[in-house]
């Protein structure tokens, strides 16, 4: 059952949980958007093949806010803001260990190894790497783990996993990033808990959320 979060006439926001692909892969396993495709059908009792524009993805281990067009003008017009950044993605994570700085922001330059689906992280720009920058702020914490939330500036695969391995704080249960052990249903405890968008008809700011999974 799809968990709707905003749906207006050119877009939907549904919670993905972890360990659901966002879309279709060689696996075919079941993926989120066959399910809301599936949600739209049956809502609306459309006939046929039911529009729906991917728009972001998560990773499948991560749970959170995915936002999806039910339009072609709602695709255009919601790729135009990721594009130029006007959208704004919050998370909450909980990682190993206590970060001292109460609030940060990381920079960083990222290489991904396409075969082996892994990202290295760099101090300085070297041959083939992206920019990485993002911001934190610890909610709580104690001596085990720290519960933070994270904007992003810039949107890269593996971003928030890799830069915060990378300062030794390594998100609980993400094993391919130096996590200690793997939780039971071998999630990560990194959730997209805030989309704040314009409207794609303009002006209107909306924002989706939901509460992470996770506490500390």
């Amino acid at each position: 059952m799809v968990k709707v979060l905003y749906e207006d006439n050119h877009l939907i926001a549904v919670f993905k949980p972890a360990g659901t692909l966002v879309q279709g892969d060689e696996t075919g396993d079941k993926c989120l958007m066959d399910e809301v495709k599936e949600y739209l059908k049956e809502k609306y009792n459309k006939p046929g093949q039911v529009f729906l524009g991917l728009l972001h993805r998560l990773d499948r281990p991560v749970s959170g806010v995915v936002l999806f067009s039910k339009t072609s003008k709602g695709a255009s017009r919601l790729s135009e803001q990721i594009r130029l950044h006007k959208v704004q993605k919050t998370y909450q994570t909980l990682v190993e260990g206590k970060v001292k700085k109460e609030k940060g922001t990381l920079i960083n330059w990222l290489r991904k190894d396409e075969q082996k689906n892994k990202v290295s992280v760099f101090d300085e720009e070297t041959k083939d790497t992206l920019y990485a920058e993002l911001d934190y702020k610890v909610l709580k914490s104690n001596n085990k783990n720290s519960l933070l939330e994270i904007n992003l500036k810039t949107g890269r695969p593996h971003q928030i996993r890799t830069q915060l391995a990378h300062i030794g704080h390594p998100i609980v249960g993400d094993l391919k990033y130096g996590a200690t052990a793997p939780l039971p249903d071998k999630s990560i405890a990194l959730c997209a808990t805030s989309f704040m968008f314009e409207a794609a008809t303009g002006g209107e700011i909306k924002t989706a959320t939901v509460e992470p999974p996770f506490d500390l």
